[in-house]
Order: structure tokens, then C-alpha cells, then sequence
């Protein structure tokens, strides 16, 4: 009888402990699941290697007839499993031949022109009538771009006034993109007391300028990238739309030290008005174009893919005097697979020089290239407002991969 009770009590443990370890094992199948990316790059030749704590395989669909044919398929599917049998989820695989890229650091001038006009403010006019503003009774919004008004194409404030002057009050078309939706609507001009003639109620941007950091050039190409997250309209926020650009060289004259609640600033200017080359995209993994001069001197390196990345030590370049490009020492703290967008990495500057003279991540930095086991793994995007010594990092794939195949 007392063999029998403890007996049961035996199996109840061990059903209590294969309980909890089935519960454990589907909560890091889940885990998993949502954490890691659903879709790799994959260098032509290797397998897909992930750095967790718990092994995870990659299985190919097609490994088979990859292995026996030697072929590399653009694009395949592949079953991630969890100790080599526990299946976690299904993702997508692209080899690519791997990419070798010259790091970038240096500081380089931006001119951007846009594609159409940027409204950045309304305003009412004073009419017979009372108080108007046409812009905002047809619809148009901050941070919308205005292609065209009566079948005219807009490039700049200029356009729309002697358009808007002309036309007497007689309506207008006008032609703008809304949320990246083209759409059109009927502009009536009013006559402004104040400045005895007629008016839109609007006012817009046609150009910026600015400096950034070069993340990087392709020497197969001449193409380049920097920044790491797109130029905005400093009044909207919106990402400017462009129909071109260039690039040229500046001079970094000063550096404001960067404190919590404060972020600090790399201060400069153009050297001269000649481009070393055209800006072709910005979007929101940066800005793209072709280099004619100013690459740099450093040897090409070659690209490291997101799940080649590990938390610790790694280095950055950029630049913060006259001296050009240096090497900086920073740690990256965590890392998140799957997002898309801008903020891959959450980094930490630790090298003493450049604490003590820039406090951290400055303004000006975005597009510092990210270095680690000797391959470009990403760039600097932001800095954390509230510690300077922190901020994030976007992986380079992404900028090479879905942001120069969209510029």
C-alpha cells in the first residue's frame, strides 16, 4: 500500500515535469517564432547559421537538389526547427553573391531638389469676405507635394505664384500626392487686401541641404550609400520626395558635446559649389546615388549579413574634425532581427576620445558605418535623446538590399 502511494506520487512529479517541459519547449517554439526574421540574405555557398542560446537549423526545401546539382536558387524557402526537429516556422532564403563595399565615415554635403513642392504652412488671407485660405478649404495639408496647378508642373514657390497671380480668381486645378496617394482638387485663388492681389493661402519648400556620413560605396557600381534613414522635412516631418541631387564636400568646423535632454551636433560647411556626385533616392533607409569623387582610402570589405551580428565589441567610423574618417570603439547591446525599418541595433559609443569630445552619437553622424569581425555590419541612424552615449544602428543589408534596389 505505502509502494503504491509513493509510486503515485513518482508519476505525478515525472507527469509534472514533462508538463512543464513541454510548456517550456512550445513557449521557445513561440519565442522563436516571433522573434526571428521571416526572411535571410544568404551568401552564395554557405548556410544559413543563426546565433541564438538553443540550436536552430535551417532545413532547405530544396537543399537536396542545391547540394546535388550545385545550383543556388535566388530565392527559396526553408524550415527553421528548433534542436534539429521541432519545427518553429518557415522562412524565405535569398543567396546573393557577397557583397564587397569600401566603408564610408566621411562627411559629406547633401542638396536635395525636390519632386514637385512641399507644403510647409498655411495661412489665411485677409478678403471683401473676411478671413480665407484657399489651400485649406480644396484640401491640401502640411506635408503634402504639389505636382502641378492648372496642368503646369511645380518646382518652386515661384511657379506657384505667378500661376496663382494670373489666374484673376478663375479656378484652379491643382494636382498634389497626399500619404504617397496622387489626387486632385479645385484651387480658388482670393484677392488679399493687404497685398492687392491674389493668393493661395500656402507656403512651400522646394530644396534642403544638409550634412551626413557616408555608410558606404559599392567600387563594382560606383554607387554609394549614407545616412541610414531618410532626409524629412524639418516643418512636417514628412520624408522628402526629390527628383534629384547632389553631393559635395564640407568641412567640419566645430562640435557641440551632446547631454541628456540634449543632443550635440557636428557643425560645418561646404567647401565649394562643385558636385562629386548625383543623389538619385531618399527613402527611408537613406540616401543613394553615384560617387564621382571622394571615396575614400580604406580596402573593401565585405558585407556582414544580420544573423552574422553579435552583441559586444565593434567599431565605427566617422568623422568629427578636419582629420577625416577614424576609427571610434562602440558596443552593440542588442540586436532585433526583425524589424524592417531603421533601429536593428541598439548601440553604446565606449571609446574615451570620442566621449569627451562629442559625448557620444552627435547630430551629423547618421550613416557612420558599423564594423565588426572585420566586415561593414550597418550604420549609425540615431541618437537617444535622454543618453547620448546610446543610440541605433540599421543593419547594412538593409540599406543595401531593399534601399538601393528602390533607388
Amino acid at each position: 500500500m505505502k509502494k503504491g502511494k509513493i509510486m503515485k506520487k513518482i508519476m505525478r512529479s515525472a507527469a509534472g515535469l514533462l508538463t512543464a517541459m513541454v510548456v517550456s519547449v512550445c513557449g521557445l517554439m513561440g519565442y522563436y517564432s516571433v522573434k526571428l526574421p521571416d526572411s535571410y540574405y544568404v551568401k552564395k555557398g554557405e548556410s544559413l547559421k543563426l546565433e541564438t542560446k538553443f540550436e536552430i537549423d535551417a532545413v532547405s526545401d530544396s537543399a537536396l537538389a542545391s547540394f546535388a546539382g550545385n545550383t543556388y536558387p535566388a530565392t527559396e524557402t526553408a524550415k527553421l526547427r528548433l534542436f534539429g526537429f521541432l519545427p518553429v516556422k518557415d522562412v524565405e532564403i535569398n543567396t546573393v553573391e557577397t557583397p564587397v563595399l569600401i566603408p564610408g565615415g566621411e562627411a559629406f554635403g547633401i542638396k536635395l531638389l525636390m519632386d514637385g513642392v512641399m507644403v510647409v504652412g498655411m495661412g489665411e488671407i485677409k478678403t471683401e469676405r473676411g478671413m480665407e485660405c484657399p489651400a485649406e478649404e480644396c484640401g491640401i495639408k502640411e506635408g503634402d507635394v504639389i505636382l502641378s496647378i492648372d496642368g503646369k508642373e511645380i518646382s518652386s514657390n515661384n511657379d506657384i505664384q505667378e500661376i496663382v497671380s494670373e489666374s484673376k480668381g478663375r479656378p484652379l486645378e491643382v494636382v498634389y500626392t497626399h500619404d504617397g496617394n496622387e489626387k486632385s482638387s479645385e484651387l480658388k485663388p482670393v484677392f488679399s487686401i493687404a497685398d492687392s492681389g491674389y493668393k493661395a493661402g500656402i507656403w512651400v519648400r522646394d530644396s534642403t541641404a544638409g550634412i551626413g556620413t557616408i555608410t558606404f560605396y559599392d567600387p563594382s557600381t560606383n554607387r554609394f550609400g549614407g545616412l541610414g534613414h531618410p532626409v524629412c522635412d524639418s516643418d512636417t516631418g514628412e520624408i522628402v520626395p526629390i527628383s534629384g541631387g547632389e553631393t559635395a564636400e564640407v568641412n567640419i568646423t566645430d562640435v557641440v558635446k551632446g547631454y541628456s535632454g540634449k543632443p550635440g551636433e557636428l557643425h560645418g560647411s561646404f567647401k565649394s559649389e562643385k558636385s562629386t556626385g548625383k543623389i538619385y533616392t531618399n527613402n527611408k533607409y537613406g540616401v543613394f546615388g553615384e560617387m564621382f569623387s571622394g571615396k575614400g582610402s580604406k580596402a573593401a570589405v565585405p558585407m556582414g549579413m544580420k544573423q552574422e551580428i553579435k552583441t559586444g565589441a565593434a567599431t565605427i567610423y566617422t568623422t568629427i574634425d578636419e582629420n577625416g574618417p577614424r576609427e571610434f570603439q562602440i558596443s552593440i547591446e542588442k540586436i532585433d532581427y526583425k524589424n524592417s525599418g531603421t533601429k536593428n541595433m541598439t548601440i553604446k559609443v565606449t571609446d574615451p576620445e570620442l566621449l569627451q569630445k562629442t559625448g557620444g552619437i552627435v547630430q551629423g553622424m547618421s550613416g557612420s558605418p558599423i564594423m565588426q569581425d572585420g566586415k561593414i555590419i550597418g550604420a549609425v541612424t540615431h541618437v537617444l535623446v535622454s543618453d547620448p552615449q546610446k543610440g541605433y544602428g540599421i543593419f547594412c543589408e538593409n540599406m543595401y538590399g531593399p534601399g538601393m534596389a528602390n533607388g
